[in-house]
């Protein structure tokens, strides 16, 4: 069993062999999925000049750990590095608000908070049900509620990050650049090109060959399966 180990490829890291290290943080990822490894090897990537892998690789971080800052400023920082620039549609600022709250914590940690909430809303029913003090009896009423729209939320909240982590739906430009199709056959109208290291929508991945892609923009279009990888 010659199984390796990620200090042998943070080791690596810091000599500046990151070939070594790439081949070391592969092969641990082919174990189970671990946002550090993505990190550190979206980092390794991102040192040879692999623009699509690196950002790849931070996108599969950021999915196990929404919350990690480190993670999403190293992705901006590969982002910046691709060619398009795609105006995303806006959201109304209600949205990208509940967006950014669920993105704040990964799924265990909102399944943690939601148990806790729940143990919670129990006590303090408790005490507004058998405590005999008017003012505790308000306290429990109160944070009952409060307790009781956390766990909702909570739970909610997980199962939105999960449901994210189950249904893989996003993917990245793996090519130089490719060319999105009408249809989904070399003999399509050519609508648009784009290159590596963007990331799209997986509008319909039905099919074995071909993948129908959407844009932030809104725009629509079929590209080569093997032209993007799958975050």
């Amino acid at each position: 069993e010659n199984s390796v180990t990620k200090a042998e490829g943070d080791s690596a890291y810091v000599k500046n062999d990151y070939a070594s290290a790439i081949q070391i943080y592969e092969a641990l990822l082919k174990e189970g999925e671990a946002a550090e490894v993505y990190y550190n090897l979206g980092n390794s990537y991102y040192k040879i000049g692999e623009i699509a892998k690196a950002v790849l690789n931070y996108e599969r971080a950021l999915l196990l750990q929404p919350g990690n800052s480190d993670i999403r400023a190293n992705l901006e920082v590969a982002r910046a590095k691709t060619i398009d620039k795609v105006e995303a549609i806006p959201e109304v600022f209600f949205v990208s608000w509940i967006k950014s709250l669920i993105n704040s914590m990964s799924v265990d940690a909102w399944a943690t908070l939601g148990i806790i909430s729940f143990i919670l809303l129990i006590v303090a029913l408790y005490s507004f049900v058998f405590s005999k003090q008017i003012l505790w009896k308000k306290t429990g009423f109160i944070s009952g509620i409060i307790f009781l729209i956390i766990t909702i939320c909570a739970n909610l909240f997980a199962s939105e990050q999960k449901e994210h982590l189950v249904i893989r739906n996003e993917a990245i430009v793996m090519n130089p650049s490719v060319t999105v199709r009408s249809t989904p056959s070399e003999s399509g109208t050519s609508l648009f090109i784009l290159h590596e290291g963007h990331k799209v929508g997986v509008k319909d991945g039905s099919m074995k060959d071909w993948k129908e892609i959407r844009l932030e923009d809104g725009k629509v279009g079929w590209v080569p399966a093997s032209a993007i990888e799958i975050i």
